[in-house]
């Protein structure tokens, strides 16, 4: 198969994995990622196949979704594997999907190639702004968790292990992650789309508030 077609069955195989999917990491999640990546890397000096394939396939063995205590990308390498990807491009697309996720606020998640900075940006544009607040309470009810209790204090997590076993409210994750990422954006142009997206959450957590109190 060439790009093309690889592309097209792996739309294919992950729309059909997670298009019910309801933690707000479902089909149409994944596709804006890669429409943002494109975008982003478009500007980049980067090679746009490992981006997109990298974008389309970041979530498939995510920790939030398959519940493991431990990093693998076995369905990943599998499909990678599936539609005969040379070996040095799996590794590099997989290399890419290893650092995208955000780890706690106190860890650093550096990246090591352009394509990994494009990935990394869009995952995280999609976290903030009105699709991110959407997706957050999304899933945070997946969870079962509270939206707001002002009794649980907000908890900047210095290791990956305490972050993924957090069980706080909808509105903790806001200042444990969310307004963090602006700030970590690695391209300019993601870099100017944040500063939008991060305004509108501190308005809606402004109005949040005070409808909190009853003021409004």
């Amino acid at each position: 198969m060439n790009h093309k077609e690889i592309i097209a069955e792996t739309e294919k195989y992950l729309t059909s994995e997670f298009i019910a999917e309801g933690s707000g990491h479902d089909w149409f999640h994944i596709d804006r990622v890669r429409k943002m990546a494109l975008r982003i890397g478009a500007v980049e000096s980067c090679n746009l196949f490992i981006v997109e394939m990298a974008a389309l396939l970041h979530d498939l063995d995510d920790w939030k979704l398959t519940g493991s205590d431990v990093d693998s990308f076995s369905k990943t390498e599998d499909w990678l594997e599936k539609v005969q990807i040379e070996p040095e491009i799996a590794r590099q697309i997989v290399g890419v999907i290893q650092q995208v996720s955000f780890k706690g606020a106190k860890i650093e998640t550096p990246i090591t190639s352009v394509e990994a900075a494009v990935v990394q940006d869009a995952d995280r544009l999609d976290a903030i702004g009105a699709i991110g607040i959407a997706r957050t309470f999304a899933y945070g009810g997946h969870k079962s968790r509270l939206i707001y209790d002002p009794a649980i204090s907000v908890d900047l997590h210095d290791n990956f292990q305490s972050y993924k076993k957090s069980t706080a409210p909808t509105i903790n994750h806001f200042y444990e992650k969310l307004l963090l990422l602006k700030d970590r954006m690695n391209t300019p142009t993601a870099k100017t789309i944040a500063e939008g997206r991060h305004q509108f959450m501190t308005d809606y957590l402004d109005q949040f508030f005070e409808e909190w109190e009853a003021r409004k």
